[in-house]
């Protein structure tokens, strides 16, 4: 694949990006592309494996939506960059989404990360996919022949987003119903706009449309339109509505002014970015003061760039985790998803970082939070006597997570069975749960995951829903 010496001739090189202390001036993507020469060298690179882990999604390794990489890096590598997107696009339906914000386990999997230097294929695939905009190679696929089947997809994230455009390219009419008043879930209103900016959505938004899909926004299934109008309505229904509810952290001074959950936060951020309306809420604001995110994943990274950018005096991230190797064992881990240090851009913009820390009760002065009272953990997240400390926070964000889907409201009036997690019952051939009628996919089946992840269960699950009404489908697994 690609040149077959180019592995040994060629030097990994990342995509660069713009200095910390410009980018926190806006909240514009940062990244810098590489040049077109650059990025045919990269795909030199790929060697010509004997079995390629890099698209071999299995379990925590590999690309979950099977991404045929070495193909499209021979592709790029021999300047054919319109095949390449047509192979691409083949098993990813949103890979401008995934080349900017998925962690990329396809490049922990790949052969040269045994010697830490893998094939650059986060940033080709995302270079594949915005020449492919650029030149327009990428048009609305629109069915000859309707089925007059009706679907309702419910919720517009990158799971529905998926799952519908695959039906509707086989002639099913769909309504992608969203209770906000744009799609993208977790994309549009999670993800800051620093690390993907939302035009990318609306253009997707724009080709569904002229492929026959439908978006009914700003309507909460199960409360604006009921679960049994749904069912009577519709051939099939498609819960696709995410992870939502938030792990709290039920301590001393939880109820202060001033602790939130980081998706109270983050959300308000991006909608003034796009001069949405924040609705009647409490705005959340960062600037001139001491912010505190509780919590050491993606949500919290977020945070903290978010966090930088409206101004704080000082943000400090704690997880409650210890601090993970700098350097993973390649021979107990590869090709798996490795457990090693990571260090993100927003870290790197002026955040301190602590591990192995545990806050043990919110302080406050006049209803308002004014400092955490924390202590150090063991291993065994035991409290290590004699080393609490306190720190100062006039704002503190909750990002530990996700526990399952809101099950007040559609999922308690459709009556479908849940798993011990709390996550919609459905398995990963039919994604039925144990309404006839009713399928799932995405974070609301497998709980808190990776947009990847999210982007396969809707394929997947709209083959199952098209052979259920059509009994076949040329929909690919």
């Amino acid at each position: 694949m690609g040149k077959v010496t180019g592995f040994l001739e060629i030097e990994r090189r990342e995509r660069s990006s713009r200095s910390a202390a410009d980018r926190i001036r806006n909240y514009k993507e940062f990244v810098i592309p590489p040049s077109q020469q650059e990025l045919r060298n990269q795909a030199a690179r790929c060697m010509d494996c004997g079995i390629p882990f890099c698209h071999d999604a299995e379990g925590l390794r590999g690309c979950p939506v099977n991404n045929q990489i070495p193909d499209w890096n021979d592709l790029v590598y021999n300047s054919n960059w319109k095949q390449a997107s047509a192979n691409l696009h083949s098993t990813n339906n949103f890979p401008e989404f995934t080349g900017r914000i998925c962690p990329a386990p396809c490049e922990a999997s790949c052969t040269l990360n045994l010697i830490d230097e893998p094939v650059t294929i986060k940033s080709i695939e995302c270079a594949i996919v915005d020449k492919a905009w650029r030149k327009g190679w990428i048009r609305p696929e629109i069915a000859k022949i309707k089925t007059g089947k009706k679907i309702a997809v419910i919720g517009a994230g990158p799971a529905g987003m998926a799952c519908a455009q695959q039906l509707a390219r086989v002639g099913h009419k769909v309504h992608l119903i969203e209770k906000n008043a744009k799609a993208g879930g977790l994309l549009r209103y999670g993800i800051p706009d620093f690390k993907m900016e939302k035009h990318h959505i609306d253009q997707r938004v724009a080709q569904m449309e002229l492929e026959g899909v439908k978006f009914i926004y700003n309507n909460n299934a199960g409360i604006d339109i009921s679960a049994k109008k749904l069912l009577k309505k519709y051939d099939a229904i498609i819960l696709t509505g995410g992870a939502e509810k938030p792990r709290d952290l039920p301590i001393e001074g939880r109820d202060l002014s001033g602790v939130h959950y980081a998706m109270d936060f983050l959300p308000q951020q991006n909608r003034r970015v796009s001069n949405e309306p924040l609705g009647e809420v409490e705005p959340i604001v960062a600037s001139g003061r001491h912010v505190v995110v509780i919590g050491g994943g993606d949500t919290g990274s977020d945070c903290i760039g978010t966090s930088i950018r409206q101004g704080a005096l000082s943000v400090t991230q704690l997880e409650i985790m210890p601090m993970p190797p700098q350097k993973e064992d390649k021979q107990s881990s590869w090709p798996n998803w490795p457990l090693k240090l990571r260090t993100s851009s927003s870290h790197d913009e002026g955040a301190s970082r602590e591990f192995a820390v545990m806050t043990s009760s919110f302080t406050g002065k006049s209803g308002h939070v004014n400092g955490l009272n924390c202590v150090r953990v063991d291993d065994k997240f035991k409290p290590i006597e004699g080393s609490e400390f306190t720190l100062k926070a006039d704002l503190v964000l909750l990002a530990m997570g996700f526990v399952a889907p809101i099950y007040k409201g559609l999922l308690e009036k459709l009556g479908v069975d849940l798993d011990e997690r709390g996550n919609v019952l459905a398995d990963t051939n039919e994604y039925k749960t144990s309404h006839p009628k009713v399928f799932c996919a995405g974070d609301m089946r497998r709980g808190q995951s990776l947009v990847v992840w999210a982007i396969r269960e809707g394929r997947q699950a709209a083959r199952a829903v098209d052979i259920e009404l059509m009994g076949s489908s040329n929909l690919p697994k």
